[in-house]
């Protein structure tokens, strides 16, 4: 009988939560789903949130998290059509995807091109997807416009310094001081937040303010974020990670939105917008298959080069996360499944 191994969240809480697993036999695709052997699954901050308990719509434990995976195609649903035994394809899965073989639906898939890494082709499904489609699809930015970068060295960060430097814009990013050579060789003017106040020093290198803040810290930040703002510029929230150094994280998610209904009403001419990437799919989905299709077209075309930190092996996903909870990830995570040794059950069992 094949087993395979798949990591899972026993119960909210730090990194020693996560446990590996093996199961007595591969899972059976549903009539509409495709049997996927895991390549390569991102390791991100939002898993971390999904682990603490602190993401909404995620199932009760155990679970697996992973929110993004690239796989090969094993089995396909007897109704699934348009897809090809062997084909590599990538996935927003939300969660599951810290495993070695997945079921996901096949209207869910999008088809990664011959010749892209994997490794590579699992950063962009979260976290390339979001930064494009916070400044395409959100904040409407044009060539020359300039936008601050909060946590510019992460993963979304690395993402929006990047596409902002093909979509022509003035780029300042806070970082750690760990992370300010990396900002810098990505284009943009780092801040360290550390040492200066970002408002200030932002002010100082626009004289006016920049068109676009964006915001994945949440809480009582945004209230510096909107006074970096330039008469008529847009501040965008997309995370609250604020909230998992609070001791009051209840406090944190109502003070987000709290401060956001109230700049809202601010009669000053500036913009404020909460983006949450499965809201924006489930409202758009066209618009996420169409913007994941061509971010792999620029990873292809070589335009785009995901900052990878480390790559690590499945088992190691507690060590991923340990990482991602001291912030000490310069750009992304990336877990690797190889799932060798384990076959797919070739006909459905019988009931």
């Amino acid at each position: 009988m094949p087993t395979y191994r798949r990591v899972v969240i026993t119960q909210h809480g730090s990194p020693e939560v996560l446990q590996l697993v093996e199961e007595a036999e591969l899972p059976y695709p549903g009539p509409d789903q495709v049997l996927l052997r895991v390549l390569a699954v991102g390791a991100a901050y939002t898993d971390v949130l999904i682990r603490e308990g602190m993401y909404p719509g995620i199932p009760k434990p155990p679970f697996s998290p992973g929110y993004e995976v690239v796989g090969i195609i094993e089995q396909l649903g007897e109704q699934v059509t348009g897809l090809a035994l062997g084909q590599r394809v990538v996935a927003l899965t939300v969660t599951g995807g810290y495993s070695e073989y997945l079921c996901v639906a096949a209207q869910e898939l999008v088809p990664v091109p011959d010749g892209v890494d994997a490794n590579e082709a699992a950063c962009l499904a979260l976290q390339y997807v979001t930064a494009y489609q916070l400044i395409h699809r959100v904040a409407h930015l044009r060539a020359g416009q300039r936008v601050l970068i909060h946590g510019a060295g992460g993963g979304v960060g690395t993402a929006l310094l990047e596409i902002g430097q093909i979509l022509g814009l003035d780029r300042y990013g806070t970082a750690s001081t760990a992370k300010q050579a990396l900002v810098q060789q990505l284009g943009a003017r780092p801040i360290d937040y550390q040492q200066e106040d970002f408002v200030q020093r932002v002010r100082e290198l626009t004289g006016k303010g920049v068109d676009a803040v964006f915001d994945g810290i949440g809480g009582g930040h945004l209230w510096q974020s909107y006074r970096a703002l330039a008469k008529g510029g847009q501040l965008v929230c997309y995370g609250f990670s604020a909230a998992l150094r609070s001791g009051q994280r209840q406090w944190v998610f109502l003070a987000t939105f709290a401060l956001m209904a109230l700049l809202k009403l601010w009669p000053d001419g500036k913009q404020v917008w909460f983006y949450s990437i499965t809201g924006l799919k489930q409202q758009h989905p066209d618009w996420f298959k169409q913007d994941l299709g061509m971010l792999l077209d620029w990873l292809a075309a070589g335009r785009i080069r995901p900052v990878i930190a480390q790559r690590l092996p499945l088992q190691e996903a507690m060590t991923a996360h340990r990482l991602l909870d001291q912030g000490a990830v310069p750009g992304q995570l990336v877990l690797v499944c190889t799932g060798e040794g384990a076959k797919p059950c070739p006909s459905k069992p019988s009931k």
